[in-house]
């Protein structure tokens, strides 16, 4: 009945949605959803022709009726409520004039041959007006308007004796008494009591035509609606199934994406591994440039975000002057180890600073020197005018008190604000209603590490240090950062290994390596492009031959010590890592059969005629319920083994550092 072939809308800078393609069917039960603004109410308005889209068309098979209930009912006036319902169908009344009119003309016709052919026209008439109801349309009205909630004593009322809600009942009652082809109903339960959504859910289900809705109602999609039209930030998205089975879809979709996510960056990392370790060899430069070109063609995997985006307004700090921070020839050693011989580097308001680099590479130790809370042997540390420094690190979170209650905690640093807003802030960060009177000391460490930076950002500094702020956070916890440190107007460095926290806050990626750093401007994408490409380019010069003072030989007997200890330390790091690698590859395997099932039930519930028999649905509802408990644990027990090997790793290199002295 209806197709919708690529439209896309836009206002001003906000993109709707973009090439939209979907067809309705006679029988139809669809849920449009998507956030407040996401532009379910625009679509149906395209659908109806009052919008014109920017792009794409909207086509209807011919003699196709709309019904269009919006949430704005403008009160009708002049008629009794019977009247306005029954008399809505401009056929019926047509049809019903005609009849009139023809009475009245057989009535004053003398003409024996006119009259007969006026009486074959009266009964064509009679019989159209029969079929479309016209007889009965009282009394289908009054059905209608029962069921929508209203007595008998209200059918003679007129029509501005109703209030706003009962108005959008009207309507409601009109449209579903023209019975058209297509309903693009509007937040209709909004103002619908229990028994009368039960009615129009009842009513729905027998209805015979197409009805497309948005509700912020759960159980009446469920009850109502076999497709899903989502409208999401990452696409418009179609489904066939109710409102619970596509969020749990959903879910496993974004589960899905973060593994693939997660395996892309392996790759990408991998890659790089390849490129740093091949960079200097002539031999290998072909290869180092083809996997550079590679990491430039890949498309990245993204992951939509699972919860949902909290708007609140956090206290801006003071402006600080151009630059914030200068570190100036900087040198900085732990005993023999040198960490920096001559480091320099300046931090200008508006940076979001994020300090990449292999553990142990020295970002701590910057971080640290730029908080001011480490000396340095030589150099300048200059502050710029009107900065104010906070530091996040462990100690910060360490020094909550344990007696404290969430909001406490917040009120020692903030004893002017409002509870309010103390309260609107800890909402922010996900402690809602009774929990902001939960006391520290019974918080998990991902909880105290939320209360630490709602503390910091209640009166934040205009520099803020980050060392691992993500620590003990889950995700949504993460994704809550994130629109923090977006709303935050002031300067950035920080260190994480969250790559996605990167990319979402960094717009300056500065690389410690060692003992020097590079500054690379621009998010970590770009960061990845341009250090791999100027790797390589430095790798050929350095692979040229070049003059150098050899250290001293090493005896023969300093040479079987050193390989004994090489070989004792391998021996042990292969004993230790080699069951979790074993793990690992057993959890691969039991992940990739357990994804590959749920493909294929989700394939299952994607076939209508699966739906046919209800043992089946709930056999398969169980089935698929259960293996993404299994993938969640096999996911959350990989990133562990994972975890687990390369802290194997790193220490196997560091002793192996020490040996070779």
């Amino acid at each position: 009945m209806l197709d919708v072939n690529g439209i896309s809308k836009s206002y001003a800078d906000q993109e709707l949605f973009s090439d939209v393609s979907f067809t309705v069917g006679m029988s139809d039960r669809i849920a449009v959803i998507g956030r407040n603004g996401s532009g379910k109410t625009t679509l149906f308005e395209i659908i109806a022709g009052s919008i014109t889209p920017d792009s794409g068309t909207v086509s209807l098979r011919r003699d196709t009726a709309i019904g269009y209930l919006q949430q704005d009912v403008k009160a009708a006036s002049g008629r009794t409520l019977l009247e306005h319902v029954s008399g809505s169908s401009d056929v019926i009344s047509n049809l019903a004039h005609k009849i009139s009119i023809i009475q009245e003309d057989v009535a004053e016709e003398k003409d024996g041959e006119t009259v007969s052919s006026l009486l074959k026209e009266l009964g064509d008439l009679q019989a159209l007006y029969e079929a479309k109801g016209g007889y009965d349309s009282e009394h289908e009205a009054k059905i209608v308007l029962s069921g929508l909630g209203f007595a008998e004593s209200d059918f003679g009322r007129s029509l501005s004796e109703f209030s706003g809600g009962w108005q959008t009942r009207i309507e409601l009652a009109r449209l579903l008494f023209l019975n058209p082809d297509i309903l693009l109903l509007d937040e209709p339960t909004n103002y619908l009591d229990l028994e009368t959504q039960r009615w129009f859910e009842s009513y729905l289900k027998r209805y015979h035509g197409a009805v497309l809705i948005t509700s912020h109602d759960r159980a009446f999609l469920n009850n109502v609606v076999r497709k899903i039209i989502a409208i999401e930030d990452d696409g418009v998205i179609f489904y066939r199934g109710n409102y619970d089975s596509y969020m749990f879809a959903r879910e496993k979709d974004i589960e899905t994406r973060r593994a693939t996510a997660r395996r892309q960056e392996m790759k990408i990392s991998r890659q790089m591994r390849f490129i740093e370790r091949f960079r200097a060899k002539n031999t290998k430069a072909s290869q180092v440039q083809s996997r550079i070109k590679q990491l430039e063609k890949m498309e990245r995997i993204t992951v939509p975000r699972s919860t949902k985006k909290i708007r609140f307004s956090f206290p801006q700090p003071p402006q600080s002057g151009r630059v914030v921070m200068e570190l100036k020839h900087v040198a900085k050693s732990y005993g023999q180890h040198v960490v920096y011989r001559d480091l320099n580097l300046a931090l200008e308001r508006g940076d979001r600073a994020a300090l990449v680099g292999v553990n142990g590479a020295g970002k701590t130790t910057l971080l640290r020197m730029l908080a001011g809370v480490l000396p340095f042997e030589c150099g300048e540390r200059i502050i710029g005018h009107n900065v104010t420094i906070a530091y996040f690190a462990q100690y910060y979170i360490e020094s909550l008190n344990p007696r404290n209650t969430i909001i406490d905690e917040l009120r020692s640093v903030a004893p002017d604000e409002s509870e309010q807003r103390l309260r609107g802030l800890l909402g922010a960060f996900l402690f809602g209603g009774d929990d902001v009177s939960k006391r520290i000391s019974v918080l998990s460490g991902g909880e105290k590490t939320r209360v630490a930076l709602a503390r910091m950002l209640t009166r934040p500094a205009n520099f803020l240090l980050l060392d691992e702020p993500t620590n003990h956070l889950d995700i949504p916890s993460r994704e809550i950062l994130t629109d923090a440190l977006n709303a935050y107007r002031g300067t950035i460095c920080f260190i994480t290994h969250d790559r996605t926290l990167i990319r979402e806050i960094a717009n300056k990626i500065i690389e410690v390596k060692d003992g020097r750093i590079r500054v690379f401007p621009g998010g970590y994408d770009d960061y990845l492009a341009q250090s791999a490409n100027s790797d390589a380019e430095r790798g050929m010069l350095e692979a040229r031959p070049s003059s150098y003072r050899p250290s001293r030989p090493a005896t023969a007997t300093e040479k079987r010590q050193r390989k004994a200890s090489e070989g004792r330390l391998r021996n042990e790091h292969y004993r230790a890592i080699s069951p979790v690698n074993q793990r690992i590859s057993e959890v691969d395997k039991e992940l990739a059969a357990t994804t590959g099932r749920l493909k294929e039930l989700e394939a299952l519930m994607a076939k209508p005629d699966h739906y046919e028999e209800s043992q089946n649905v709930v056999a398969v509802n169980r089935e698929y319920a259960e293996l993404g408990d299994s993938a969640d644990r096999l996911t959350a027990e990989r990133e562990k083994l994972t975890a687990e090997a390369e802290r194997l790793k790193q220490e196997y290199h560091r002793a192996q550092a020490e040996i070779a002295g």
